[in-house]
């Protein structure tokens, strides 16, 4: 008897470690958010995750900047709760059961480095210069200069974005001189006098850069968040959150927060972007 009540004893000590285990597991999970894709959000993403975790010092918010696919394949394959993505998801995506959340408006502004003299192109003229038809400045108003073209990844979010809006059906120039991110593209046409590249707006005049790009009117609209506000700018876009599934516990505080009146006026508008109440459907 004596024996039954100690194995019975040492039984429920069993059970109840494992409960406690578990319970200690899940609220660990629950404390943790992973948030990861596109370079153009990493700033409101980064932001918005030191202003949540200062209402909420026992939660870590991990940001990581690898690319807007990166980000999608990483919600998607469950290893991130949150994907960030300056993209729309591709047709083979869209089965993923991936939630999505707009979260801000942006313009896609083409750089050149300060001194060119060149301060627009159009629709058309960028297509030929990016596809490598026309490749001296001369051509579309500057100097006689060789147009050095500086491309996005294939993993780009913005590099999909300009394929759709500016690009159509032509294929980039293979030439082009590509980077895996948005601030290496800038830096190098800040530099280059014959470069010409193409960013998110928000990263056009950065709060933490010595280095300085040129932003060329496109059909002549100069692009601006009033511009891509009232879509008169023809290079815009959404940005978005995707989440698996529709988001509970704190992947739904997380996405709340970001399209809370405090984020969306402060971090949003402050990082260059457009409120996405501001915007309209596009």
């Amino acid at each position: 008897m004596h024996s039954l009540r100690l194995v019975a004893s040492l039984l429920l000590v069993a059970l109840l470690a494992l409960g406690l285990g578990g319970c200690s597991r899940s609220s660990a999970q629950s404390k943790k958010l992973n948030v990861s894709g596109s370079t153009t959000i990493l700033p409101i993403a980064e932001e918005s995750a030191d202003a949540f975790k200062a209402i909420h010092p026992d939660v870590t918010v991990l940001v990581s900047g690898l690319g807007s696919s990166a980000g999608i394949e990483a919600v998607s394959a469950g290893t991130a709760e949150i994907g960030t993505s300056s993209r729309e998801l591709a047709p083979e995506e869209k089965s993923n059961g991936l939630v999505d959340f707009p979260i801000a408006y942006d313009g896609i502004a083409v750089i050149v480095n300060p001194d060119n003299p060149v301060s627009g192109l159009s629709l058309q003229q960028l297509r030929d210069i990016f596809s490598g038809k026309i490749k001296n400045w001369s051509q579309v108003g500057g100097g006689n200069l060789t147009i050095d073209l500086v491309n996005r990844d294939d993993g780009s979010g913005t590099r999909d974005a300009f394929q759709k809006l500016v690009m159509k059906d032509a294929k980039f120039d293979p030439a082009a001189t590509v980077l895996p991110g948005t601030g290496q593209v800038r830096d190098v046409v800040a530099r280059a006098p014959g470069a010409i590249g193409y960013i998110s707006l928000g990263f056009v005049k950065p709060r933490f850069s010595s280095v300085s790009v040129k932003a060329l009117a496109v059909d002549g609209i100069v692009p601006s968040e009033k511009s891509v506000a009232d879509k008169t700018y023809p290079v815009g876009r959404v940005l978005h959150f995707f989440t698996k599934g529709k988001p509970t516990g704190l992947t739904k505080e997380f996405v709340d927060f970001v399209l809370s009146g405090k984020i969306q006026k402060g971090v949003v508008v402050d990082a260059g972007f457009i409120p996405i109440a501001e915007g309209g459907a596009r």
